[in-house]
């Protein structure tokens, strides 16, 4: 595992300026290019090289459905990203990342096919199969039938946490979530952890709808949804927390010491993602580790079958694997 002071060095700036951004210390003014700095050398450092054939003559555009500095709230997609350039650097392939802000500057005529990260409406993928029909998306499957997919399975990863926090001896079980929004559009898509958690809670007649907290996904909502539930709840607060994504997690996990509330012995909490900061935040997150850089390593290998003739539709789903660490009680 990489130390604090490996990515430092990587990332060139203090041990000190690392810990504090990995465990998104709202007290430090530092420049979103410095995180940057901090979050990919962080995530670079936990990539395994393999050997493998070259594809030197390959050129194809990365789209993030996030603007760069949106990515920087929601390390999911980056570490999905990294695991993309990675892939292609393996290949000898040229990669050229996008955003969705400035997907017009893609240039159709020098790309042989597109790897789409994130959600996109129904125009969106309109606009990037009008660029490129070879086009593959990431954590997102807009028509199964039609485009090449990689996603994970949210419902069976829901199942695991509910699952363990049961076997600990949990009954009261909470749920801090997000949704997201399609560029433009006002009405949240339906986030399949909520969905999943809802009915596997109610299946199992513990379902109680005063511990589920929605908002989005971010530090700062994890924080102020925590908080709202401390308020609320007062001594009837859940024994346990399953959040949605990691960086709700660490703002929960603030909003818990703030409060004074022992972590694991009155609350314990699981993220999901096992982002790089997850083992660096205190307690170190228990989480589901999502496999976020082999969706960007296959994500290419598919985008390079279809490329190679394949024409049928594929839809990859990339298993999870529970991880345990110091925020729950074991």
């Amino acid at each position: 595992m990489a130390t604090i002071k490996d990515i430092a060095q990587k990332a060139g700036v203090s041990p000190a300026t690392v810990s504090r951004v990995l465990n998104y210390d709202a007290s430090l003014s530092v420049a979103d290019d410095t995180k940057k700095k901090i979050f990919e050398a962080a995530e670079e450092l936990s990539y395994r090289k393999r050997p493998t054939k070259r594809y030197s003559n390959k050129k194809i555009a990365v789209v993030h459905w996030y603007t760069e500095k949106e990515e920087l709230n929601d390390l999911y997609y980056l570490s999905i990203r990294l695991g993309i350039e990675k892939r292609c650097k393996e290949l000898d392939m040229n990669a050229n990342i996008y955003f969705f802000d400035n997907i017009h500057e893609i240039p159709a005529d020098d790309i042989e096919g597109i790897i789409a990260v994130g959600k996109f409406s129904d125009k969106q993928v309109k606009e990037l199969t009008k660029i490129n029909p070879a086009v593959v998306f990431v954590d997102y499957s807009p028509d199964e039938d039609k485009y090449d997919a990689v996603v994970i399975d949210f419902t069976k990863a829901t199942q695991k946490i509910v699952d363990y926090f049961m076997a600990t001896g949990h009954q009261q079980i909470g749920f801090i979530g997000g949704r997201e929004f399609l560029k433009g559009q006002t009405v949240p898509l339906e986030d399949l952890r909520e969905k999943a958690f809802q009915s596997y809670m109610k299946e199992k007649g513990l379902y109680d709808e005063r511990f589920v907290y929605i908002g989005s996904f971010s530090v700062e909502d994890g924080y102020h949804l925590m908080k709202q539930a401390i308020a609320d709840l007062g001594d009837q607060l859940p024994t346990a927390f399953f959040t949605s994504s990691d960086v709700v997690a660490i703002g929960s996990l603030r909003a818990l010491h703030e409060a004074k509330i022992a972590i694991p012995d009155r609350v314990s909490i699981i993220g999901l993602n096992d982002m790089s900061v997850s083992k660096y935040v205190y307690p170190s997150l228990s989480t589901i580790k999502v496999y976020t850089e082999i969706m960007g390593e296959t994500a290419v290998d598919t985008l390079l079958e279809r490329l190679e003739g394949r024409s049928i539709a594929k839809k990859v789903f990339i298993s999870t694997k529970l991880v345990i660490r110091k925020s729950v009680r074991s």
